[in-house]
């Protein structure tokens, strides 16, 4: 890898176009380097683990809004929208599907300085490769890529700390993935990486205090606006730039301002991209700093025995996880039962509480409003805080592998002074933990959420076009689409009619 120092330039600084990041990005996704097999094997798993928490989210009010929207553009051959037959618009089938992988909060996940969600990068390059007939294989070069340039954004710019939304990751990473898979020319990538990153930086808000649906649709909406820019890009249309660097640049005015430099770290010419196999997916339907915790409560459950005996609980986590699905996050709304789902899955004191009433957790049960309201629960939730802990924040922050961690110390004091101490560093399902996922694992999710959604013959035949990816060719990328019953989807809310018919 290589480390790019990235910093404000004035307009009047000799800063020559082939020093921007954008361009040093595009220059990334031109490389025809071979894409490793075991980078080619997680993608699939990746394709699998989006079709499962599609299958489990299909017939939920966001998701069914969105899919009406896509269903009013047709097109011919077109993109396929998750669940129903038909060709439709890329950016309005990666928009639908978009907001149907992100609804429960429920796929794959990487932390560093920053947040993000690297499987948001597969409905927009799976539509455009549909409705182009673009090969199979060049579809995985183009994930990889994908992955690879959001994965490497996030270790190196922090955008939460300037209550910037981490979808601003997700639009270069897009635009940077179709480049790859469509064969494009570094400089039609750059001036595509420099609008999708112009048009996709909105501030935190959406993930903060009462959640509504637009956090499923956030992510959705930057890779509808890198395949829009991707087109412009491809007819001849520039961008904003130097986009990163410019004194009215992302840096100068969005992060840390003209003084700050970061560093950013992207693949030499002609080395692999492997940073999808640094991401990590959720066994658990919950925010990512929420799945070790969870499996923590299922542990302690044994060791405290008789639940009323609790007076406090404190979890000694790190400060992301302290201050955005915690106690340090000053949101009221994280301790009301009458929350959103959204809320709920970002507040650790309630789902620790629920985890360890239930020593399980479902993508529906956990989050139902009698669930929520139960007395007990509301007692126990509010006997339950967190504090940050230097030692967790430095794990949380930490480039080993090994050592890298967003789990947590839990202090149970009951009410007879005894206290009881676990800690558990990283999820069971997470690449070290007590059950890290593998093919068969991403297997049993799908088919696990699908059940009573998608005919188990419709299920098979799936997973075995999936797991063959690289072979389809031309309009055979429509296999990768999942049909939900008919009798499924008529179980959706009736959404009302906008403006697109």
């Amino acid at each position: 890898m290589l480390i790019h120092f990235v910093r404000t330039h004035r307009s009047a600084d000799d800063f020559p176009v082939t020093e921007h990041l954008a361009y040093t990005i595009a220059q990334v996704a031109a490389d025809p380097v071979a894409v490793p097999a075991e980078t080619e094997a997680m993608v699939i798993n990746r394709i699998i683990d989006n079709a499962a928490v599609s299958a489990a989210s299909a017939v939920r009010r966001p998701v069914a809004t969105a899919r009406q929207q896509a269903l009013a553009h047709r097109a011919r051959p077109g993109a396929t929208v998750f669940g129903v037959d038909g060709g439709y618009s890329a950016e309005w089938a990666a928009w639908a599907n978009g907001v149907a992988v992100r609804e429960l909060d429920f796929h794959d996940t990487f932390l560093a300085a920053e947040y993000s969600h690297p499987g948001d990068n597969i409905p927009p390059l799976v539509a455009v490769a549909q409705q182009l007939g673009v090969r199979g294989s060049d579809l995985i070069r183009g994930l990889a890529t994908a992955y690879e340039i959001q994965v490497d954004l996030v270790k190196g710019i922090c955008l939460h700390e300037h209550k910037i939304d981490h979808v601003a990751h997700l639009g270069p990473s897009v635009a940077a993935g179709l480049g790859t898979m469509l064969r494009l020319d570094v400089d039609t990538i750059y001036q595509a990486i420099g609008q999708a990153l112009h048009l996709t930086t909105a501030t935190r808000q959406s993930r903060k205090g009462a959640i509504s649906s637009w956090k499923a649709f956030a992510p959705a909406l930057a890779g509808k606006v890198a395949i829009e820019a991707v087109d412009r890009a491809m007819r001849g249309e520039g961008s904003p730039a130097p986009i990163w660097e410019g004194e009215d640049g992302v840096i100068a005015w969005l992060l840390s301002g003209p003084e700050h430099t970061y560093q950013v770290p992207l693949p030499a010419p002609g080395e692999p991209k492997r940073a999808i196999l640094d991401t990590y997916t959720k066994e658990h339907s919950a925010e990512y700093q929420s799945q070790a915790p969870i499996d923590l409560a299922r542990r302690l459950r044994d060791q405290i025995g008789d639940l009323d005996q609790i007076a406090t609980i404190v979890l000694h986590t790190s400060h992301h996880t302290h201050h955005v699905i915690g106690s340090g996050s000053g949101d009221p709304q994280k301790f009301d039962p009458d929350a959103s789902r959204e809320t709920l899955d970002h507040s650790l004191p309630y789902i620790f509480a629920v985890a360890l009433q239930d020593g399980t957790w479902d993508h529906e049960l956990s989050y139902a409003p009698e669930r929520a309201h139960r007395p007990d629960t509301v007692e126990l939730w509010h006997k339950i805080s967190t504090v940050e802990d230097p030692e967790w924040t430095r794990r949380y922050h930490s480039n080993d592998p090994a050592e890298k961690a967003f789990g947590a110390r839990a202090e149970v004091t009951l009410k007879s002074g005894e206290v009881i101490t676990d800690e558990l560093a990283v999820a069971d399902a997470h690449p070290l933990g007590a059950r890290p996922f593998e093919r068969e694992q991403y297997i049993g999710k799908f088919t696990h959420l699908a059940d009573g959604v998608v005919d188990p013959a419709e299920q098979q035949r799936f997973l075995d076009a999936v797991q063959h990816v690289g072979d389809l060719k031309g309009d055979q990328l429509v296999a990768l689409n999942v049909r939900v019953l008919p009798e499924v989807l008529d179980k959706a809310p009736t959404i009302p009619s906008g403006i697109f018919r």
